[in-house]
């Protein structure tokens, strides 16, 4: 197995079970300096060297790496750029309904250290806008879901919020694009409400125990809680973790994932955005249909249970957005936010009818509109 060198980037690795090349492996990265830990309590805390080494190869695992130019292309031969491959990519899309799902940090947004300041562009804000004018389109982000409303700010979405716990859509009465054959009502639904006082509760606990460690950041998601780390020295991840898990031992309804550079908390459900991705489908009325073509975009290791929806299906495709091989189940890649939001004006000019690739292209979604 072979070691690579560490590359300084905002870009995450991870590591999911899926068809990609198997025993990849990539080096540590060194995260941006930041202040020690001045707290009395935690010089004293103790950690468990051997116990927590796994979880503390899989924090390292979601830090940037690179990869020799040789893995990188059979990766890519195996995960197409979706713009390379625009015609393949989109070819099983002729004569059906394309939806549209789209996870926001890392995709639609630059992953930046402060949570609170990944804000789109308004060039992103208007490729997405179009693209909802001629296809359903959905935001489904680990964010809450007013929060992530709040960066897009496009009232014709639907959103799943809280990794698709807390659901919002636009008026069906009003939606151009819903299903007669669906109920009447707006889109909406939350699971997993009776756990709002414990994450409450654990936000109150871990927000203080964070104070102690430089650079961590708690972010309240409503159905779930988030435990940045991204700022914080490499040294002092398995304190994070295990300050984590320390709360976690009185919560036993509540479980702990990784993401890029985050300790997610969620409950014990099955839901995630896989889920969320099924439930959306069934209310816009495509549940079960062969003519719909579901196309889900993201970065995230939680976006892998949508991706893995997609295959279960047979119909779609999964777009991850990764400038470095990972382990996935989506089917083409994009290198960034910048490719994502070529990759969505291609889809309106397709559309429309207009640039070069209309005349290969011209039946491709032409026949989406019902």
């Amino acid at each position: 197995m072979t070691k690579h060198a560490g590359f300084p980037t905002d870009e995450a690795v991870t590591a999911v079970a899926a068809p990609a090349p198997a025993g990849l492996h990539f080096t540590p990265f060194l995260p941006p300096k930041a202040a020690a830990r001045d707290c009395k309590k935690l010089a004293a805390l103790h950690v468990d060297l051997a116990a927590p080494a796994a979880r503390f190869e899989s924090m390292k695992a979601s830090s940037p790496r690179c990869t020799a130019d040789a893995e990188h292309g059979d990766w890519m031969e195996m995960h197409p750029s979706a713009l390379a491959a625009f015609e393949a990519a989109l070819g099983a899309a002729k004569g059906k309904q394309i939806v549209m799902f789209l996870d926001y940090d890392g995709t639609l947004s630059p992953i930046v250290e402060d949570p609170d300041s990944a804000v789109m562009s308004e060039e992103m804000r208007d490729a997405v806008r179009r693209v909802a004018e001629h296809f359903p389109t959905a935001i489904v982000s680990g964010r809450g879901r007013d929060k992530v409303f709040n960066f897009v700010k496009l009232k014709e979405l639907y959103y799943a919020g809280s990794h698709g716990m807390d659901i919002q859509g636009p008026a069906k009465q009003s939606n151009k694009h819903f299903q007669a054959n669906g109920e009447e009502e707006a889109v909406h639904y939350q699971a997993g409400s009776e756990f709002l006082p414990v994450i409450e509760e654990v936000y109150r606990t871990l927000t203080a125990k964070m104070e102690c460690i430089a650079g961590a950041k708690v972010e309240h998601n409503k159905y779930c809680l988030s435990v940045h780390f991204r700022c914080v020295q490499e040294e002092e991840w398995n304190a994070v973790d295990e300050e984590v898990r320390s709360v976690l031992k009185d919560y036993p309804d509540l479980k702990l994932t990784q993401g890029r550079m985050v300790l997610e908390i969620r409950p014990s459900i099955k839901w995630d955005k896989g889920k969320a991705l099924e439930f959306l489908l069934k209310s816009l009325g495509y549940a079960g249909r062969s003519d719909v073509f579901p196309i889900y975009i993201g970065d995230d290791r939680t976006d892998e249970d949508a991706f893995k929806v997609l295959r279960g299906m047979g119909q779609g495709i999964g777009i991850l957005v990764s400038k470095f091989p990972k382990e996935t189940a989506a089917s083409y890649s994009l290198r960034d936010p910048a490719e994502v939001k070529e990759f969505l004006c291609k889809m309106v000019k397709v559309k429309q009818g207009d640039g070069p690739v209309v005349k290969q292209m011209n039946d491709l979604v032409v026949h989406v509109d019902h």
